[in-house]
């Protein structure tokens, strides 16, 4: 049978609006809309650097391309708290379609700032009122777990067993996210207790003036080791705190690999870079149409336990073979 070229091209269209009928609604938006994500840190561009590239490299793999589908807005605080709100509100008014929090304070300051789906790299947020609950967060934030508050009583438990002679701690906090610092605060004041440890809180803000200041008055109190608390502020200018703890000569351990990466003594905690990665495929579903609310917040699966031996000796710090051998990397 032999067919018209009216007739072909009627059978193409034909073809082309069935497939387009097919496509859900959100694979036809996304075939033609520029999608926009913010990017709100309470840190810096610097310091946030390889937390952003494992988000992006994530994001590419899950066919996000910058430029062509997606294009992100950053807005870094700096490590002044206070400036999040008005980041926030710029973001809400440029009408980005997700914003990534990396932090609990930035995730106060956009939940607060606008109704724009939020999407939480980090921090508690049930335990901080952010979200109803870890299955059904409801509202417009969702996000993955660091269990912040939980994880700074195994670090004191670290850092007792790695200096066996210790008996006063510097538990160095940031007064830039006070509700924040103070949830975790109330579980290391009982974990302290119970190791027979005196505890000294030392409250900083995070600039080398304020942080210089702080590891004097812990030399001062004569403490025998440094835990810090988990925050992104800290983690910004982690170079400069290992600098300080070398310098002072006091046992310190982090929040994060990133400090010892930096040439500090030891950390515990989450990976964040696999925290970052989860936050890429939350923004995916959600600019695939999903609700932040119905998304249940994950928590993390992937703890770290690092110790630099090349640390230890800038010290004069032997620590015992027990605690190397629960290490999951040892630097030597």
């Amino acid at each position: 049978m032999k067919i018209g070229n009216s007739n072909i091209s009627q059978l193409i269209l034909c073809a082309a609006c069935m497939l387009f009928a097919l496509c859900s609604p959100a694979e036809a938006q996304q075939a033609g809309k520029l999608f926009r994500i913010g990017f709100l840190d309470s840190s810096t561009a610097s310091g946030s650097a390889s937390l952003v590239n494992a988000f992006r490299q994530e994001l590419g793999k899950l066919g996000w391309v910058e430029g062509k589908n997606v294009s992100i807005e950053y807005r870094f605080a700096g490590q002044q708290a206070e400036r999040l709100p008005d980041l926030a509100a710029e973001l809400g008014a440029l009408k980005v379609d997700v914003i990534v929090a990396s932090s609990p304070p930035s995730a106060f300051a956009a939940k607060k700032a606008t109704t724009i789906p939020i999407v939480i790299s980090g921090g508690d947020p049930v335990g901080l009122g952010l979200v109803s609950s870890l299955a059904r967060p409801g509202g417009n934030l969702t996000g993955v777990s660091s269990l912040t508050p939980e994880l700074g009583t195994k670090r004191l438990a670290i850092l007792k067993d790695a200096v066996p002679k210790l008996t006063r701690v510097g538990v160095l906090w940031w007064s830039g996210a006070r509700t924040l610092q103070e949830n975790q605060l109330k579980e290391i004041r009982p974990a302290a207790l119970a190791l027979k440890l005196k505890l000294d809180e030392i409250e900083t803000e995070a600039d080398a003036k304020s942080l210089e200041s702080a590891f004097q008055t812990a030399k001062q109190r004569q403490v025998n080791g440094i835990c810090t608390t988990g925050n992104r502020a800290f983690f910004g200018e982690r170079k400069k705190i290992v600098e300080l703890a070398v310098k002072y000569r006091l046992p310190t351990v982090y929040s994060q690999r990133e400090f010892v990466d930096e040439g500090g003594l030891m950390s515990y905690g989450a990976d964040y870079e696999d925290l970052f990665r989860k936050s890429a495929h939350y923004v995916d579903q959600i600019l695939k149409g999903a609700k932040p609310g119905d998304l249940p917040v994950q928590q993390a699966t992937k703890f770290e336990f690092i110790v630099n031996l090349k640390a230890a000796k800038q010290i004069d710090l032997a620590i015992p073979a027990r605690v190397l051998e629960r290490a999951n990397q040892v630097i030597r």
